[in-house]
């Protein structure tokens, strides 16, 4: 018998379904019946009443120090004492089981009973499903808890030309001149800019991308400045709204190469521009050059995620140029957007940023990654493995291959304030993934805040953006 577990986790009031009835005493005499003993005559498993269940967590947000702990109510309807039979399964986040028990509680008629549910040793520090079964009914289906995730180990793997391999491209990118183009949208004081950057490579014409600039308030003040950063686009690209509206903060949209802006024709903008775009690429984004890192898309998109900075920080334009306030620069996004802005905010050495904002974010821990996502369905980890094959590579070269566009290694460069989310049920980039920058990063506790949504997947929490926005102010 592995660590012992009494029971699981829900938010729901459910039903257990396989419950018997306490064996009868044995016959007696009248005269010898004990007075007020419950003589019941014993009843048919299948004619019992099923108990009536709750569940209510020690932690709201399902994350623990150690063990986890809940609190389980068994309600028996029945007139007989009635046995409850269950088992619960601990597995971590990688499929591998950690805790398995299987236990009875007798449950007097018609009574309550109170169980504080924990295991009997410490878990180690990660994130863990539980599964909970009476019978062969799921009462409890995988349903996700975190053990002091601050203190899981993401080890860093960069290699050893790591940071010249990134000053070699902020060198590159240094030396492209970015001629900035603004035109105007639909929206008083929102401009599509089209900005240079540099190729696929370390030589060839510039990459041009676009992106929406949102004029701050015209008080002849410098102004704070998001910077928002995409997710990965839809291969089939839907409709992409234009921002717009002065307000203290000026805001710019970065389309990274190939996406968003960058891919879409007029019918599928809201900015009234009537010129289409196409993008360069035959294939997922993902996948463009994998295999060579001085070429991969991911040195590109990091490299245009910095050139925004620097338009901001560089623009002559009477439009940017004393309008912004680059001691206040933020940067912020989900996803694939949150992974922009932890390499952003690593490696706009020139123009440090002020405080992250990074929801659910991609990019994080690869060889974990890789384990925790399952590799089918056409998803990141099986796009690698198909790469990987056609390449004839090991494992251990496609993982020295992606240690260098790793978010948990570009976050040991980052001491900023960062606010953070992250959605226990995410399948697509895992609460794992999602702390390794989180935690490599240099900034100190105090200075990170991070938010577990239990019930949440892949998706923005409710309120992010003026959650975000209050974060920066603070700062």
């Amino acid at each position: 018998m592995t660590k012992k577990l009494f029971a699981a986790i829900s938010a729901l009031a459910v039903v257990l379904y396989s419950c018997t009835p306490q064996p009868a005493a044995e016959p007696q005499k009248e005269e010898e019946t004990p007075s007020g003993e419950d003589t019941t005559p014993s009843a048919d498993p299948e004619d019992l009443e099923p108990f009536e269940y709750s569940v209510t967590s020690g932690a709201e947000d399902y994350i623990f120090s150690k063990r986890p702990q809940f609190t389980l109510k068994l309600t028996n309807p029945n007139s007989v004492t009635a046995t409850a039979e269950m088992k619960v399964t601990v597995s971590t986040d990688k499929g591998k089981k950690a805790v398995s028990y299987e236990f009875t509680k007798d449950v007097a008629a018609k009574a309550t009973e109170t169980l504080q549910i924990t295991t009997e040793e410490d878990l180690a520090p990660g994130f863990y499903k539980i599964t909970g079964k009476v019978g062969r009914k799921n009462f409890l289906s995988a349903t996700p808890i975190g053990i002091d995730p601050f203190e899981i180990v993401s080890a860093p793997d960069f290699q050893a030309d790591f940071d010249s391999f990134w000053e070699s491209a902020i060198t590159q990118l240094k030396a492209v001149d970015m001629k900035p183009v603004f035109v105007p949208t639909k929206y008083d004081g929102t401009y599509m800019v089209e900005l240079q950057s540099i190729p696929d490579g370390l030589e060839g014409e510039p990459m041009k991308i676009r992106c929406y600039y949102v004029e701050p308030l015209q008080d002849g003040k410098a102004h704070p400045v998001i910077v928002h950063y995409y997710g990965y686009d839809d291969w089939s690209p839907g409709h992409l709204d234009c921002p717009h509206g002065r307000e203290e903060f000026a805001h710019l949209y970065v389309s990274t190469r190939g996406q968003r802006i960058n891919c879409r024709t007029a019918k599928l903008r809201d900015d009234g521009i009537e010129e289409d775009f196409q993008n360069p690429y035959s294939k997922q984004w993902f996948t463009v050059n994998f295999g060579d890192k001085d070429s991969y898309y991911y040195r590109g998109a990091y490299m245009d995620c910095v050139q925004g900075i620097r338009f901001l920080a560089l623009c002559e334009d009477e439009r940017v140029k004393g309008r912004i306030d680059m001691s206040n620069l933020f940067v912020e996004g989900m996803s694939q957007g949150g992974a922009f802005s932890y390499a952003a905010a690593s490696l706009s050495k020139d123009y440090p940023v002020k405080a992250i904002a990074a929801a659910v974010a991609f990019m994080g821990d690869f060889p974990d990654y890789f384990t925790i996502v399952p590799n089918e369905g056409g998803g990141f980890p099986s796009m690698a493995q198909n790469c990987k094959k056609s390449l004839g590579w090991t494992d251990d070269q496609m993982y020295e291959f992606m240690s260098y566009f790793d978010t948990k290694n570009l976050a040991t460069k980052i001491s900023c304030p960062i606010f953070a989310a992250i959605g226990l049920q995410d399948n697509i980039c895992p609460p794992h993934t999602n702390i390794a920058p989180y935690n490599n990063a240099k900034t100190p506790a105090v200075k990170k805040q991070m938010t577990f949504y239990p019930k949440m997947g892949h998706a923005y929490p409710s309120g992010w953006d003026a959650n975000a926005k209050a974060f920066f102010k603070a700062q």
